[in-house]
């Protein structure tokens, strides 16, 4: 990655690294930059946040009537009034109940369907800039870091939000009324109760100071994890093969055991966090009631309105540990918010002086003429590392070369940099004939093709939603796919992908191939596409292909010299640099790189 890409992708957000190995993390955003965040997401629903509020306010200022109420009952016990002097309060304590439910429900709506709309907002930018991330960048971070900002802190923020939000605005709304209708009771109430904020204050603070950078150890080793995971059972062939099992159940304990072992630690913090508030909550109870004995007493208040005074502080006993507690929730939640604006707002990168001029990501590919240029063209994965060396290389349009060399030459390397997927360190990049290819100029189809989930009509039409049924067929059919298509169990409507028909990879291939057809681009490049076929489907394969690129300008990295033999020209790639270039006969008899990575592959078939 280059420097200009870390300083456009990170913008406001902050760049984090993984110290067990060393990976530069996606973007985490800054204070400052989550709080703007959430007011752009709470601005659209600014009026519903606002009536959601107001009748939680109506709803605990009725809720606060009941201590009263209370008081006023024990002052008629006390005065020996008769039991039907009972009955209205009783009366009053029916409707406040009632009136505080009905109210309390409809606020708690409101709030929860504002903080939903915000949260969708925020999934949606989410998904939107981490699929427009450039690929080394991801790569780099691992794709443990980008999947725990997706599962995990998603799952944290949206409990938070449908849980603790509403919770903590009742809370709050709670603890400020009571205390207003203590100082009503009597202002020394007040006084008293307030003995219990300093320690209340110190805890939080002491609390917040530990906790921010605990919460944020826990969201990269929990990455990290996923990341291991992701790797030893993405290749457990691999794993398997080379008997490295033991060592990568190592590795996966390791970062285990540094998750867990975080997660103890925030553990302790919140009980130690806990006994702090309790110690709190007994100093504030027993200076109220030691001032309600003196004030009843000198006469200077009833009994009634002494134990409304207790009552008042004894039920801020849980909106003060709800509002509190949710702290923990939300230094968690807050962490998680952070990763992903960071990624949210992570910018697409700045171009690069003399880079790449690529397809977009919308758009149209008419008045492309097909043409590729390749100028000076240099990439690195790792700085100080090149894989190519000033390439040079011109495409006509409608033209299919082929492009091969040995394994490490840098052929999908320079096939990934004119798909735009890759951008060039130095050197450019024209796709048609004014060098400025639009959105739908270059498509990409490699060996490693995903299905998704849904009808395979669906699946298809994710390049066309547009496309009527015939197109699908037409489209199906023009790889050699219609028929198994249409003998699937539903046909077109078929559920396919994961809880799915399971396709085999040349099927899953020839439904890529397909989606090709439907988008119709100028410019194709296949990389290795055919390669998981097998050997008895490559044939079958390779016809799909040669069909689904006819009439295109074609750059196709060879898995097999069958299908370099039979392209237009062929590029021969050698140590990211280019060796030899012309058709198959021209190259065979010029005897050099490729004449002898042909007489390898017939002996090999000949053997």
């Amino acid at each position: 990655m280059t420097a200009t890409d870390e300083r456009a992708a990170g913008g406001p957000a902050g760049v984090e690294r993984d110290g067990g190995t060393g990976r530069e993390l996606l973007p985490t955003a800054s204070g400052p930059r989550v709080r703007a965040a959430v007011r752009e997401l709470a601005r659209p629903h600014r009026r519903t946040l606002l009536a959601g509020f107001a009748a939680l306010v109506a709803a605990t200022a009725v809720g606060l009537l009941t201590a009263p109420v209370l008081g006023h009952v024990i002052d008629l016990v006390a005065d020996g009034r008769p039991a039907s002097a009972l009955t209205a309060p009783a009366v009053w304590l029916v409707v406040i109940a009632l009136v505080q439910g009905v109210t309390t429900a409809y606020g708690l709506g409101l709030v929860a369907r504002a903080g939903e709309g915000m949260l969708a907002t925020l999934r949606e930018r989410f998904v939107e800039r981490a699929l427009a991330l450039p690929l080394e960048r991801v790569e780099r971070a691992g794709s443990g870091d980008l999947t725990s900002r997706v599962t995990n802190d998603v799952s944290v923020i949206t409990t938070v939000v449908r849980e603790a939000v509403p919770a903590l605005a009742r809370s709050l709304l709670t603890i400020g009324l009571t205390l207003v209708a203590m100082a009503i009771l009597d202002w020394r109430f007040l006084l008293v109760a307030l003995l219990a904020v300093p320690i209340q204050a110190h805890t939080v603070r002491w609390y917040v100071r530990r906790a921010v950078p605990l919460y944020a150890a826990q969201r990269v080793a929990v990455g990290a994890q996923q990341q291991e995971l992701l790797g030893s059972v993405g290749g457990a062939a691999t794993v398997r093969a080379f008997r490295l099992e033991d060592e990568h159940t190592e590795r996966v304990a390791a970062r285990s055991l540094t998750a867990v072992d975080l997660m103890l630690r925030g553990a302790r913090l919140v009980t130690r966090f806990y006994s702090r508030l309790n110690l709190a909550e007994f100093v504030g109870l027993s200076a109220v009631l030691v001032t309600g004995f003196l004030l009843v007493r000198g006469d200077s208040v009833s009994i009634g309105t002494a134990s409304a005074a207790a009552l008042y502080f004894h039920n801020l006993f849980s909106p003060i540990n709800v509002a509190l507690g949710l702290v923990d929730d939300a230094q968690s939640a807050t962490a998680g918010l952070a990763r992903l604006v960071g990624v949210a707002d992570a910018a697409p990168p700045s171009p690069v002086p003399d880079a790449a001029e690529h397809a977009g990501s919308s758009g149209s590919s008419g008045g492309s003429d097909g043409s590729v240029r390749v100028s000076g063209v240099g990439y690195s994965y790792r700085p100080g590392h090149p894989v190519l060396h000033d390439v040079d290389l011109h495409i006509a349009g409608g033209e299919k070369v082929a492009l091969v060399g040995a394994s490490g030459a840098g052929k999908t390397t320079l096939a990934r940099l004119i798909a735009g997927v890759h951008r060039p360190d130095h050197g450019r990049i024209a796709v048609g004939a004014d060098g400025d290819g639009s959105g739908r100029d270059v498509a990409l189809v490699t060996q490693e093709v995903h299905v998704f989930a849904g009808t395979l009509a669906d699946d298809l039409r994710l390049v066309r939603p547009d496309a009527t049924g015939d197109e699908l067929r037409d489209a199906l059919a023009r790889v050699g796919a219609l028929e198994w298509a249409l003998a699937l169990p539903q046909g077109l409507d078929t559920v396919v992908g994961d809880s799915g028909h399971r396709l085999t990879a040349a099927q899953a291939q020839q439904l890529a191939l397909a989606r090709l057809v439907l988008a119709d681009p100028p410019v194709v490049v296949l990389d290795e596409a055919t390669a998981e076929a097998g050997s008895a489907g490559a044939r079958a394969l390779e016809a799909s292909a040669a069909a689904a690129v006819e009439g295109r300008t074609a750059l196709v990295v060879a898995h097999r010299l069958t299908q370099a033999a039979s392209a237009d020209r062929i590029v021969v790639l050698d140590d990211g640099r280019v060796a030899e270039t012309g058709t198959h006969g021209e190259l065979v008899r010029a005897g050099g790189r490729y004449a002898e990575l042909w007489r390898a592959w017939s002996d090999g078939r000949d053997g």
